[in-house]
């Protein structure tokens, strides 16, 4: 502990329930030898069969997607009708922008980056801070945000019910519902819930084909579960636990905190992203602070950059080799999936 600032008695607490999970983890994954099952941790990320379930009160169809997907793309729900959705939540970009942090209205440059929206209904909180709990809540933050995209929800119902071609196809997608924030936000969701990664090389490899990755990504797999502790947070197929860490990122917007700001544990804590296409997301965190992933690796091997009370039980220095850190860069490239080209819509009229 020598160098660290020192611990809240809770955390102390917090990080043995973190090292004993790590252990049982561990052992779950051992043979009757003690030796390591690759495996029985590969059946961890196997992609779910089944298939995402909507809302009962926003059921899929095909006419709610497109109308979803036309306002996701349309600079009319911005105030100055130049940003929309699909502008920072880039397709062609891994849904996300490239940027470390976001641009909203007026070219203001936020303090945060703009997450990836890829699998996103499966997420169980919504933005860096989780503050959203359902897609539909979430769709309409940023449409109102000052910063973002800046127009009032009155304003954005009355533009959409200007156009004859949204009332037309509104009560197509919606009969006999009325054009209110609410189902325009039920329209966008639909949509996005459809944002789902295609099948990676290392999906292709956990279901059996063995050559779908080489060897030196099969050692980076073995490092991400356990040297590494990467799975600790990365977790299932999304290669994400949806929950909160501080990971030792300098700065002082407090994340989670903001929410929770009587915790303690939760201070500077951000969303665990998931980790679907992320060589194409650069940068990294959720302030763009890293550039590449190779100086991600590099900084969860020195145990991150700020060292505070909430700092998260399992970031600490990890020891890495030159070459453990190539096998773990190799793994994490076959999370990479060809995913099919996105057509924008024609907007209505």
């Amino acid at each position: 502990m020598s160098g660290e600032c020192p611990r809240l008695a809770f955390l102390a607490v917090l990080s043995c329930v973190a090292l004993a999970a790590a252990n049982e983890a561990t052992n779950e994954a051992a043979n009757e030898d003690g030796l390591y099952q690759r495996d029985r941790a590969k059946a961890k990320y196997r992609r779910p069969a089944m298939a995402l379930v909507h809302p009962a009160d926003n059921a899929y169809t095909v006419e709610r997607a497109a109308l979803g997907k036309a306002l996701f793309f349309d600079p009319r729900l911005s105030r100055s009708g130049t940003l929309s959705c699909g502008g920072c939540h880039n397709p062609s970009l891994s849904w996300g922008d490239a940027l470390p942090q976001a641009v909203g209205d007026m070219m203001r440059t936020l303090s945060r980056r703009t997450p990836t929206l890829l699998n996103i209904g499966y997420a169980e909180t919504l933005f860096w801070d989780g503050r959203a709990a359902t897609l539909e809540e979430q769709a309409l933050g940023p449409i109102a945000a000052v910063g973002e995209m800046n127009l009032s929800l009155t304003e954005m119902q009355q533009r959409i019910r200007g156009i004859a071609g949204y009332r037309d196809w509104f009560a197509r997608a919606y009969p006999g519902e009325a054009i209110v924030p609410a189902v325009i936000a039920k329209a966008i969701a639909v949509f996005e819930r459809g944002i789902v990664s295609g099948i990676a090389p290392v999906d292709r490899w956990i279901a059996g084909e063995e050559d779908a990755i080489d060897e030196a990504a099969k050692r980076g797999f073995d490092l991400f579960q356990a040297k590494a502790g990467c799975a600790q947070c990365h977790i299932g197929w999304n290669f994400t636990d949806d929950g909160f860490h501080d990971i030792g990122v300098c700065g002082k917007d407090i994340g989670r905190g903001s929410v929770f700001p009587q915790i303690e544990a939760v201070q500077a804590a951000f969303k665990t992203p998931t980790l679907r296409n992320v060589s194409m997301r650069a940068p990294y965190f959720h302030n763009g602070s890293e550039s590449t992933l190779e100086s991600v690796i590099d900084f969860y091997d020195r145990g991150g950059n700020a060292k505070r009370p909430s700092l998260a039980p399992e970031v600490r220095r990890l020891g890495l080799t030159r070459v453990e850190k190539d096998d773990l860069l190799r793994f994490l490239l076959t999370l990479n999936s060809s995913d099919a080209a996105v057509e924008f819509p024609v907007l209505p009229r």
